[in-house]
């Protein structure tokens, strides 16, 4: 057994040297292979290298070789080419001398000829520059154009900007004249175009030629000749069919723009915004759902019933996908859509503008002007100052002319911008009469303001404190002169703001009001809100010495509701008891009573102020009857007593009459107070002293004191304007009696002559005295004729719902024949402005032309406030200006010709001008 283990262990000791031998034999050898293999890898790796530099070293020389030779051949080749270059211009030269000599020949024989036929023409009476009959219409064409002359003016109208030459002028030099001989030989007899007639405006003469050459007229005579040509020319024919198919090209451009000028005037209407952040490229208009802004969602309506629209959109879409798939921009390329962001902005300037030139047109025809200017802040915090123009033509009008972003508020600036303004409409400063403006110290100022600045450039300029913001500031002095005003306003806006700071209380105050839907919302007071006042105190006590339709129980019963609310806070259940309790006082009650009736004299004053067709006369008239209502009433305790106590008895039968138990009650009578007691000395009698009368303590010291200062505030801040007022009285219908009698001082109408001597200089006294004496004794007569209607515009009552300004109307309003606006209808429809009340006209259009107020600026700020808001605020100041423009003059802008706009838009690149013309 040992030997056989020993065997085994000797066989594997043998087995596993001979592993090691055979594993060590076999790495020799590989490792062998392995050396062999990168000896030959490296000899193969250097052959190539050498082989590789071997053939750069060839190719280098080789190309060096190949650089010299190119070098030679270029150098003899640019021999070459400059001698046969000097060859040709030496040729060149010689054959321009030879075509020069030539051509001086032919044109020496052309103008012999020509002489010769002009003197065969005279012979035989033929004028050629006029229009020619049929059998001679050949011979007329063979004629033109004439284009030989000497006069440096008239060859400069021969050429265009770009070099060409218009063709179709021809030049008469007998007349100085200039013909279209195309219009000449098709154009029909009854155009009578003055290059039909000869064109002698030498002044504006390449105006009136652009004029002519797009005018529809022209290019009818052109194409007519065309097609004459091509009778005996293949070459017109092809010119006529391209004509031909451009002048379809344009008029379908036209039809697809005339509707985006629709929809642009649409949008500017309504004062809506045009464009969206996103999804404006012409490829995404295929998806509806996505928003692509109100323009091109309007453009994408219009398109599935408009054939025109929709074939154009289709084709837009199509190639500008094929666009954004092939280069992957977002831009148009070269596609023209007429729907990008460029073109509406040409169309909504191209309207603006023209507003504007309407505007400029009318008020030049007018010949006279007045200024309003008023300034506010937009979202932005910029003040942007309005500047409105008060005219006449065949009704007084007042319309946006332009948008200013204000720079500084000194009274100089002021009048810079005025100035700035007047020029850009080319409107002249002298036919400037007048200026409305607030009563700020920049615009009042006694030496540097604007109205002192403009008063110094033009003594007769006439600057009036806005009427509307007079009285406005009256009443303010009004509501402030006692304890008792200032605090019933107080409590009324304090009340409103209190219910609307909760919705829990907002909702008690609904299910109060369920019953009176249109009594919804309590009105809060403004200071620089004219009728906010009156609107609040009208809606809770309702109109003087009637109050059922006054909204006081309402309140008061809301207010004890949130008082009883156990889960309001003490602070708030605290408040409400005060409000109540304040309102349940007699004192209160009194005080709105005497606001009522103060307010229902003002209230129709400030309606009539805010209306577009008033005049200063009707103005200060309004004023003074007023003023006389309130002195007249301004003792009259009695009837507010009596007003009040129907008040509180109407008020108190409510109260008794609710189901639910309240122990509220309005006090009957003001609390009487007791004079101190006074301590009694050693032998005198013990006596209490008399009591004081509350409600005649009341009269004097609130009720009189209330109406006191109304009166003297109309008095001191509507006193302005003597001298020309009086003058201006004299015009007023009322006093045509008076005129009648003889009653008319020598003095009268000196003021008013030295206005308007600058617009006539016959306009004076005794001319226009006599003019207006016979104007009144046939007054009587001419009134009784029948006058049109005319439109006017007015304040329209507010809703009680709302709380801005209220809105102004136009009206068509019969003639009340006593008034200057009724004087100045029944001249302008009898056609007397021209004939013998020339003068008598121009002081009614003067005295309608005067502006009393600025509440047209004050109307536009609505309009800005709507247009420039939070989401809007980046807009610039220009476009700002053009959309106003749209927004506030809608008719000039919805009377507004398509083709006008679109001829506009053409004039702004050459593309377009191509496009469209």
């Amino acid at each position: 057994m040992q030997e056989q283990e020993s065997e085994m262990q000797d066989r594997d000791i043998q087995e596993q040297e001979n592993e090691m031998q055979d594993r060590d034999i076999q790495e020799q050898e590989n490792e062998t292979q392995d050396r062999e293999t990168q000896e030959q890898e490296n000899e193969t790796q250097d052959r190539e290298t050498q082989e590789q530099e071997n053939e750069m070293q060839d190719r280098d020389i080789q190309e060096q070789e190949n650089e010299t030779q190119d070098r030679e051949t270029q150098e003899q080749e640019n021999e070459m080419q400059d001698r046969e270059t000097q060859e040709q211009e030496n040729e060149m030269q010689d054959r321009g001398m030879q075509e020069q000599e030539s051509e001086m020949q032919d044109r020496d024989i052309q103008e012999q000829e020509r002489d010769l036929e002009e003197e065969e023409s005279e012979s035989q009476g033929i004028d050629y520059f006029a229009r020619p009959e049929p059998a001679m219409l050949q011979a007329f064409l063979d004629y033109h154009p004439q284009q030989n002359t000497s006069n440096a003016v008239v060859m400069r109208v021969f050429s265009r900007k770009d070099g060409s030459i218009r063709k179709w002028l021809t030049y008469c030099k007998e007349r100085h004249l200039l013909f279209c001989f195309v219009c000449l030989a098709f154009a029909r007899r009854t155009d009578t175009s003055t290059f039909i007639t000869g064109m002698s405006d030498w002044r504006h003469v390449h105006v009136r030629t652009e004029e002519h050459e797009k005018s529809t007229t022209h290019k009818t005579c052109a194409e007519a000749f065309f097609l004459r040509c091509s009778k005996g020319n293949i070459n017109s024919l092809f010119a006529g069919s391209q004509l031909s198919a451009h002048r379809a090209q344009v008029k379908k451009r036209r039809q697809v723009l005339e509707r985006i000028v629709d929809v642009v005037k649409v949008l500017g209407k309504r004062g809506l915004s045009y464009r969206h952040v996103e999804n404006e490229a012409a490829y995404t208009l295929s998806d509806n759902t996505v928003d692509h802004g109100n323009f091109l969602e309007l453009i994408v309506l219009l398109g599935k019933y408009d054939a025109c629209l929709r074939e154009h959109l289709n084709d837009c879409i199509e190639k500008s996908k094929k666009s954004h798939q092939s280069s992957g921009s977002k831009g148009r390329g070269s596609l023209i859509t007429l729907l990008s962001k460029t073109t509406v902005n040409s169309v909504i300037d191209a309207l603006g503008h023209l507003i504007q030139e309407s505007i400029t047109s009318d008020v030049k025809k007018a010949g006279m002007f007045s200024i309003q200017l008023d300034t506010t802040q937009d979202i932005t915090g910029y003040d942007q100052c309005s500047v409105i123009i008060r005219y006449v033509t065949e009704a007084v009008q007042e319309r946006l002319v332009s948008i200013v972003r204000c720079e500084a508020f000194t009274g100089q600036y002021f009048v810079n911008l005025l100035c700035g303004v007047l020029e850009h409409l080319k409107l002249d400063h002298a036919m400037c009469i007048g200026n409305a403006t607030d009563g700020a110290s920049n615009m009042q100022g006694q030496y540097k303001g604007f109205s002192a600045l403009m008063a110094a450039q033009s003594p007769t300029h006439v600057h009036v404190w806005c009427y509307a913001h007079i009285l406005n500031l009256v009443l303010a002095d009004t509501t402030q002169s006692v304890i008792e005003s200032g605090s019933l306003f107080n409590l009324l806006n304090d009340i409103a703001v209190f219910i609307k700071e909760s919705y829990h209380r907002v909702n008690l105050w609904e299910k109060q009001t369920q019953e009176k839907a249109r009594h919804r919302r309590l009105s809060p007071i403004c200071e620089t809100r004219w009728w906010a006042k009156h609107d609040a105190l009208q809606k809770i006590f309702g109109h003087f010495g009637k109050p059922e339709d006054g909204l006081f129980l309402d309140v008061v019963l809301t207010l004890e509701a949130i008082e009883k609310r156990e889960k309001e806070k003490p602070a708030v259940r605290a408040k409400a008891r005060g409000f109540k309790e304040s309102l349940l006082k007699h004192e209160t009650v009194l005080t709105a009573q005497i606001f009522l009736r103060v307010f229902e004299q003002t209230t129709p004053l400030s309606k009539y102020l805010q209306s577009k067709g008033m005049d200063i006369l009707s103005a200060h008239h309004m004023v003074t009857v007023t003023q006389d209502s309130l002195k007249s009433i301004a003792r009259d305790f009695p009837t507010v007593k009596e007003a009040a106590d129907r008040f509180v008895k109407q008020t108190n039968q409510k109260l008794e009459e609710k189901e639910e138990h309240t122990d509220m009650e309005v006090e009957a009578a003001l609390p009487e107070k007791r004079v101190k007691k006074r301590k009694s000395m050693a032998g005198e009698m013990s006596e209490d002293e008399s009591q004081i009368n509350a409600e005649k303590t009341y009269e004097v010291k609130v009720h009189n004191i209330i109406l006191d200062t109304v009166i003297e505030a109309i008095h001191r801040r509507f006193d302005i304007h003597g001298p020309l007022l009086v003058d201006l009285a004299w015009l007023d219908p009322r006093k045509f009696s008076q005129i009648r009698t003889g009653s008319l001082p020598r003095t009268a109408l000196q003021n008013l002559s030295t206005h308007l001597l600058k617009f006539d200089s016959s306009a004076t006294v005794n001319n226009l005295q006599s003019e207006l004496i016979c104007f009144a004794g046939q007054w009587e007569r001419l009134k009784t004729s029948l006058v049109d209607d005319y439109r006017t515009r007015t304040a329209k009552d507010r809703s009680e719902e709302l709380e801005e300004d209220s809105d102004i109307v136009t009206k068509s309003c019969k003639s009340c024949k006593d008034c200057p606006l009724c004087c100045y209808q029944i001249l302008r429809c009898f056609n007397l402005l021209s004939d013998a009340y020339h003068l008598l006209g121009l002081a009614y259009k003067y005295l309608l032309t005067l502006s009393l107020t600025q509440v047209a600026c004050e109307r536009t700020f609505s309009t800005l406030k709507f247009i420039k808001s939070r989401l809007r605020s980046s807009l610039s100041a220009n476009r700002l200006e053009m959309f106003m423009l749209m927004a506030t003059e809608k008719d000039i802008l919805m009377s507004m010709d398509s083709d006008m706009v679109i001829d506009k838009v053409a004039e702004k690149s050459d593309l377009l001008r191509k496009l469209l013309l």
